[in-house]
């Protein structure tokens, strides 16, 4: 008996067209991926989560302690406490804090050449520094809740607009914090020197701050320092966020707040992609 062998073939399976290269996927899935890198981040390093989370709190204190007398000031608001008039501004504070991390640890990345290997594939520059700003912000998120917490418990933090109030001002305290934020990032993108990076940061941090409504209110500043202070984008996100704490009607003050810190954020990401793309 002949067995007889079929001399038939499998077809291969159809090739890859050879002259067709990847390029990436899209933008979204690249933030969202890149964000939650940045993320893990935290995770395999809760200290610097917990640390971080002390600022806000020293913050609290010393300035609560500091600037107590104000309330007793003939400008400063009736029947309000300082407490619940600091908070706010520490509130925005916080968000830009967390924004201006985002900055020190791009610098830190592009010396370490995380961001050459990154820029080596197809990705959109923007959603490094995008993936990398909404982690940041919920890194914020968490400093502003636990913020919260510590008020509430410890200082007696107790402002008329209820839990609603309190929370749609955090909410436009990250938006605005994370708005304005954006200048650390832009000035990282174009330094990309740690040292230098830090020190400038440092100096906008102090004028933003101080050169506001944060502390006391804008009458009882100098002359020169009230132009300052009604310039400044974070002066309406502090005054909407007090606003919105203390039962007050805050639409206009808070679209006016947003308008500002979005217009900041828009011009500033444009320059930090700018910037973000020249050679290393």
């Amino acid at each position: 008996m002949s067995i007889t062998t079929s001399t038939a073939k499998t077809a291969p399976p159809p090739a890859a067209d050879a002259g067709v290269a990847w390029t990436g996927s899209g933008r979204a899935n690249q933030i969202l991926v890149l964000t939650a890198r940045s993320l893990r981040a935290l995770v395999l390093e809760p200290r610097v989560l917990l640390t971080s989370m002390l600022t806000p709190l020293l913050m609290l204190v010393v300035f609560s302690q500091i600037f107590v007398s104000v309330a007793a000031t003939p400008g400063f608001p009736a029947g309000v406490a300082y407490i619940d008039y600091l908070l706010p501004a520490i509130m925005v504070n916080t968000a830009m804090q967390s924004a201006l991390q985002t900055g020190i640890a791009l610098t830190h990345e592009m010396r370490d050449g995380i961001i050459t290997r990154l820029r080596s594939l197809p990705v959109w520059p923007g959603s490094i520094l995008i993936g990398r700003s909404l982690a940041e912000l919920v890194r914020g998120a968490i400093r502003l809740t636990f913020l919260l917490a510590f008020a509430l418990l410890l200082f007696g933090f107790r402002p008329s607009g209820g839990p609603v109030g309190v929370l749609t001002a955090m909410a436009l305290a990250l938006v605005v914090g994370g708005g304005l934020g954006w200048v650390f990032i832009a000035l990282a993108c174009w330094m990309r020197h740690i040292e230098l990076v830090q020190n400038l940061s440092g100096m906008v941090t102090l004028v933003l701050m101080f050169g506001s409504n944060a502390f006391v209110p804008i009458g009882s500043l100098p002359g020169w320092l009230q132009v300052i202070a009604t310039l400044n984008p974070m002066s309406y996100g502090i005054a909407a966020a007090r606003d919105l704490t203390l039962g007050h009607p805050a639409t206009g003050g808070a679209a006016l707040a947003l308008g500002a810190s979005l217009t900041v954020a828009t011009l500033a990401a444009a320059i930090a992609v700018r910037g973000f793309q020249r050679p290393a």
